[in-house]
């Protein structure tokens, strides 16, 4: 029979590992300051924010890992410290669709840590102007759901933006009905954002069926909104609920069980390669017979994995597309580059929106 250890020996242990960790946590935010100051000497101003190194540690960390703990949990813990070390350096700025409480607003803790300002914004458009003007070193903005598809605002303000995307985060989406009364019979309106309405279409036909739907900016708009209202409900994140000090009166409502969204980070940065990148471009080609085939050939003959391609309408003539594109790997890996530049020779427009790492976790 295996020796039980003494609960105060244990204890003693943990306050020793404690006193460990705490040390080398300190030790490695001094780092992070003489990092700053290097970079201050060496001429580098603005954001100390790189999306490349951070994916690099990040992987890393998980190839590290022996446990007990999951990679996830791991990862988080280094995402938080990285945040914190960073916020000593300089602290980020980084716009999201608000108000607080936002799906988007929870992707930029996933990617950055919480140790950075949120600043809500209330379009997607309104995110970009802020990034743009300088306001906000970096945005978050939705570009795709798994259930409903593409966020064609993003995508067409991706295309008059002279930012790049530099980087990207995945939010399992869990949608909860909250409110101020429990008592659906006299609720006469349901708020949310129109993509939430519709991951809900068959639980709010079943159990909400006379409630007027009505499409708001955000989630957490709608939150907001029935926060003074007893005859009105919200779908929304449980965040929303805490926010706005409403009550979840159903739990994860959405009718698909791995509704995800995809959120791009937008900056005025480049990242560098990491192995595990996307570049995403866009794309418009002649109106003729086969220039779309003609135009992804080159894709085939580098060996380049296109992941996803949506059409947009141009706006500049009747029935005239551009494409989205994604691909696996970055614009320096040599067959993306070869494959790029084979590709410009049979568009009349190709712009490159960004290399990007992965998502990490």
């Amino acid at each position: 029979m295996t020796d039980v250890i003494p609960l105060t020996e244990l204890r003693t242990r943990i306050d020793a590992i404690d006193e460990q960790i705490l040390q080398l946590l300190n030790q490695r935010a001094l780092c992070a300051i003489e990092v700053a100051k290097t970079k201050i000497a060496a001429g580098e101003q603005g954001c100390f924010y790189r999306p490349d190194r951070e994916a690099l540690v990040l992987r890393r960390i998980e190839q590290l890992n022996q446990g007990p703990l999951a990679n996830a949990t791991v990862m988080r813990f280094f995402r938080e410290l990285m945040s914190a070390c960073l916020a000593l350096e300089k602290p980020l700025e980084v716009a999201f669709l608000g108000p607080a409480g936002t799906f988007t607003q929870q992707a930029a803790f996933k990617h950055f840590g919480h140790a950075i300002k949120t600043v809500p914004e209330a379009t997607i458009n309104d995110i970009f102007n802020s990034v743009e003007s300088g306001q906000c070193q970096f945005g978050v903005v939705p570009i795709e759901n798994s259930t409903e598809g593409v966020i064609n605002h993003t995508l067409d303000r991706l295309m008059t933006s002279s930012l790049k995307i530099c980087g990207e985060v995945e939010i399992r989406v869990n949608q909860n009905l909250m409110g101020l009364s429990e008592d659906l019979s006299k609720i006469t309106h349901v708020y949310s954002h129109s993509q939430s309405l519709a991951q809900c279409r068959l639980w709010l036909d079943k159990n909400l069926p006379h409630a007027h739907r009505v499409a708001v900016s955000s989630n957490a708009e709608a939150a907001r909104l029935v926060a003074t209202n007893d005859q009105a409900m919200a779908i929304a994140g449980a965040a929303a609920a805490e926010v706005y000090n409403l009550t979840l009166i159903a739990r994860n409502i959405e009718d698909e069980p791995n509704n995800t969204t995809r959120f791009i980070i937008i900056g005025g940065q480049t990242a560098a390669t990491t192995g595990k990148d996307k570049t995403s471009l866009v794309i418009s080609t002649s109106n003729r017979p086969g220039a779309l085939h003609k135009a992804l050939e080159p894709f085939a003959e580098f060996g380049v994995d296109m992941l996803s391609i949506e059409s947009r309408p141009s706006r500049q003539g009747l029935w005239d597309y551009i494409f989205f594109i994604d691909l696996n790997g970055h614009s320096e890996d040599n067959n993306v580059a070869d494959a790029l530049n084979a590709l410009q020779a049979q568009v009349s427009m190709l712009k490159l929106l960004g290399s990007y790492p992965k998502a990490v976790f």
